[in-house]
């Protein structure tokens, strides 16, 4: 762990039981074999690669239907391991000391697919703000970043900008990163909005299974290649104070889960996972609630593509313009 108490991260070796995690590893297996039947019974994929196992099955699927990972990562509802994982009682007492005794879950979760040497599955540099809108830029939103493997440089683990929110300023990020839907943030301008040393603050942080990363959502960092022949697998997690606002332009409202007035409150799974955000972030952009999600769609669209200026055209660019319907007059927010 770093010596300096402000850094805006904290790595924590071990946290979490084997049995929590192997409950979300057993959880993604059957998510896995969901995907492989649909894309079989469509006749996208020959065969169902049941002789690979959970590190290996989905690499297999996507060399024959590229994107599958990003259908996996486009999931709907949260499985229970998931959820027990996310208000798992001792990571709540964990953020009662950062955010009080009020506490929401924030609407952007994900799980992340990360099968080897894949362009989709290796995130930039970029602020988490960056993806909400205005409002959330004095919101304080810790995430966890929580691997479901031993991870390290070689299979893809996060780096991040140590201090980097110290000045408490989003920087200017551009979309989208290559053929990707991601925001980018570049290294000239961390040094330049951020005051980050580049030579001295930008920290890799390999993470043992059980353990997690813990960064606020102004400090810049980024996922590495995976260059293992295994897949990554990890889930980040978000939290915030539930009388602030969670700044998803208005498209889904967080979960609460810990509230000060009552000790005995039931989380309301049942409402939160109604919601596909991917969905609502689609029918944003067509600005009708009739949109419906194609199955295979291996695009994702969100109105951050609106809020920074567009510097590489791609497959998701095109598909957000064609339903947006005014593809020229994209500007910087």
């Amino acid at each position: 762990m770093d010596e300096d108490p402000i850094v805006g991260y904290l790595v924590v070796d071990d946290f979490f039981t084997r049995e929590e995690l192997d409950a979300c590893r057993e959880d993604l297996k059957l998510m896995v074999e969901e995907l492989a039947q649909k894309l079989h019974n469509a006749g996208k994929i020959k065969k169902l690669y049941r002789d690979y196992g959970l590190f290996e099955r989905l690499t297999m699927i996507e060399k024959e239907f590229p994107g599958s990972n990003i259908l996996l990562h486009k999931m709907k509802t949260m499985p229970k391991s998931f959820c027990d994982l996310w208000s798992n009682e001792r990571i709540l007492n964990v953020m009662e000391q950062i955010l009080g005794p009020d506490i929401k879950g924030h609407p952007v979760w994900n799980i992340r697919t990360k099968t080897p040497q894949n362009e989709a599955t290796t995130v930039p540099w970029h602020q988490d703000v960056g993806y909400l809108n205005n409002e959330s830029y004095k919101v304080l939103q810790p995430t966890a970043w929580i691997p479901l493997l031993d991870t390290n440089e070689d299979n893809g683990c996060l780096q991040v900008a140590k201090r980097g929110h110290k000045t408490g300023k989003v920087a200017d990020h551009q979309c989208c990163h290559g053929g990707t839907w991601y925001v980018m943030l570049e290294e000239e301008e961390m040094k330049r909005k951020l005051d980050i040393d580049l030579e001295n603050d930008l920290k890799i942080c390999p993470i043992p299974y059980g353990g997690m990363l813990l960064f606020n959502n102004l400090v810049p960092h980024r996922s590495l290649p995976n260059m293992s022949n295994k897949i990554r697998w990890s889930l980040d997690l978000r939290w915030q104070r539930p009388s602030e606002p969670v700044g998803f332009y208005g498209l889904k409202d967080g979960i609460l889960m810990r509230t000060s007035k009552d000790p005995n409150y039931k989380i309301d799974w049942e409402s939160f996972n109604k919601i596909d955000r991917h969905q609502v972030q689609k029918e944003s952009i067509e600005e009708s609630e009739s949109a419906i999600e194609d199955e295979f769609d291996t695009t994702i669209q969100g109105p951050w593509m609106k809020k920074w200026e567009i510097v590489h055209v791609n497959r998701h660019i095109l598909e957000h313009r064609k339903k947006e319907g005014n593809p020229e007059t994209w500007t910087k927010a």
